[in-house]
């Protein structure tokens, strides 16, 4: 019951969100589709790379988004860490 009820914790703008796995579902999707693409990938590095480059993608699309999905002010109450902030990106 617990597990079920988990959510609850989460703050009440997030709870609409929460129930569904849309967001997850369509980035496989696009992952399965460009890899469809490419056909046969000669390595495991090589889909590694190709399926990385399409998260890395997808994380910056999210970032820029005016309406973002859950924002890191809605999360930071939530968190453990008082100060909520982006990572720092590899140069």
């Amino acid at each position: 019951e617990t597990d079920v009820l988990a959510y609850m914790g989460f703050p009440a703008a997030h709870r609409a969100k929460l129930h569904s796995t849309n967001p997850l579902e369509r980035l496989n999707g696009e992952i399965k589709r460009r890899t469809e693409v490419v056909g046969i990938v000669p390595d495991e590095p090589s889909i590694r790379r190709l399926v990385g480059a399409i998260l890395l993608e997808q994380n910056d699309e999210w970032a820029v988004q005016r309406c973002r999905y859950m924002t890191l002010e809605s999360i930071a109450p939530i968190g453990d860490d008082p100060l909520v902030s982006l990572p720092n990106l590899a140069v």
